[in-house]
C-alpha cells in the first residue's frame, strides 16, 4: 500500500495495471491501487507490451522467480528487499539484467531518503571527523503467529532477510566499502528461523561497525554514527525516518526533512529517471551494492546456522 500510496502522489504517474495470484475480489484490488487492470497470474502481466516496469512485494522467497520472469520479459524490476533469499541468486539475476540491458534495482527505500542526503553531507564535509563507529539496532515483539512471514522457514522468515538488510545496507552506504571480518551470533527459534542477531564487523582501517535485530524486544532503533569529532544520530526508526542529529563537542544541531508523500516516492522517482534514461540501476542502490550485501547476510546466517530448507 505504501508503494502504491507513493506512486498516486507523484505528479504523472499512476498505476497502470496490478497482479495478484490470490485475491478474492479483483475489482476492489484495482480500487485500491487505481490500477486500470488486474491480472491473476505474473505471467499475464510479464507478458502486457503496455507494461515498461514491474514493482515486486511477494515475501522473499518467492523474489528470484518473480524477477526473474520479468527480466525474461524485458521488463524493468524494482524488487523489495531483501533482494533474494542468497548472493548465488542475486548474482544470477544481476547477470541475466545485464544480459538482456534491463534495469534491476533492490527497492532499500532508506537510501533515498532525504535525511541521508543531509547525513552524507555532513560525512563528506568531515564535520565528525574519520569515522570509527557506526551502531544500529531494529526490531519489534513480533506477533507469535507461526504461520506469519517473520517466523516461517518456508518464507524465508527470520531477522536477518526481514531487517538486518537495513542494518548492513547502511552501515555499507556509511563505509563505502565490505567489511574485513564478520562476526555474528543469533537465536533461532521454535520454527527453524532467527527471532535475533548481533553482528561485529571490522574494516580493513580498524573501524567497526556493530548491529542488533530482534523479533523479541523494541530497542532503540536508532543509528549512530561516530567519528574522531563528533557524531550523528538518525532518530528512530532509522530505516523510516526524518531526522538527524549532528554532535560536535557541546553543540549539536537536528536536520529535518519531511516526505512529500510517504518516504517510498523518492525510490520511485530515481527508478523511473533512471528507466527513462536507458541506466540498469540507480547510483543510490546499485547493483553492486546488493550484491555485496547479501554476501554479507549469507554469511551472517552460515555463522548462526541458519539455512533454508529450499536453498
Amino acid at each position: 500500500m505504501k508503494f502504491a500510496e507513493a506512486v498516486q502522489g507523484i505528479p504523472d504517474t499512476s498505476i497502470y495495471a496490478v497482479a495478484s495470484r490470490s485475491s478474492s475480489d479483483p475489482e476492489n484490488l484495482k480500487k485500491i491501487f487505481h490500477a486500470e487492470k488486474y491480472y491473476a497470474s505474473y505471467d499475464e502481466l510479464a507478458a502486457d507490451p503496455e507494461v515498461d516496469a514491474i514493482y515486486i512485494a511477494t515475501p522473499h522467497r518467492f523474489h528470484y522467480e518473480n524477477a526473474k520472469l520479468c527480466l525474461e520479459a524485458g521488463k524493468a524490476v524494482l524488487c523489495e528487499k531483501s533482494f533474494m533469499v542468497n548472493s548465488e541468486q542475486a548474482g544470477e539475476l544481476i547477470n541475466l539484467s545485464q544480459s538482456k540491458q534491463v534495469f534491476l534495482m533492490e527497492a532499500l527505500w532508506t537510501r533515498f531518503l532525504p535525511i541521508y542526503g543531509q547525513v552524507r553531507q555532513w560525512m563528506d564535509a568531515g564535520k565528525i571527523g574519520d569515522i570509527r563507529l557506526v551502531e544500529s539496532t531494529l526490531g519489534f515483539v513480533a506477533n507469535r503467529d507461526l504461520d506469519d512471514r517473520w517466523l516461517n522457514m518456508e518464507l524465508a522468515g527470520g531477522t536477518v532477510l526481514d531487517l538486518a538488510v537495513y542494518n548492513a545496507a547502511v552501515t555499507q552506504w556509511v563505509f563505502q566499502q565490505p567489511p574485513q571480518e564478520i562476526y555474528a551470533v543469533g537465536h533461532i527459534g521454535e520454527t527453524g528461523v532467527d527471532e535475533a542477531v548481533s553482528v561485529l564487523l571490522s574494516y580493513e582501517n580498524g573501524a567497526t561497525a556493530n548491529f542488533t535485530c530482534t523479533f523479541q524486544t523494541l530497542p532503540h532503533n536508532q543509528l549512530i554514527i561516530t567519528g574522531t569529532k563528533g557524531r550523528i544520530i538518525v532518530h528512530a526508526v532509522f530505516n523510516d525516518t526524518t531526522r538527524a542529529t549532528l554532535i560536535t563537542g557541546k553543540r549539536s544541531k537536528t536536520a529535518k526533512k519531511p516526505y512529500k508523500t510517504n518516504g517510498f516516492e523518492y525510490q520511485v522517482i530515481e527508478s523511473m529517471r533512471a528507466i527513462q534514461e536507458g541506466a540498469l540501476d540507480c547510483p543510490q542502490m546499485t547493483r553492486a551494492d546488493t550484491l555485496a550485501n547479501m554476501q554479507m547476510l549469507d554469511e551472517i546466517r552460515r555463522q548462526i546456522g541458519l539455512r533454508y530448507p529450499f536453498e
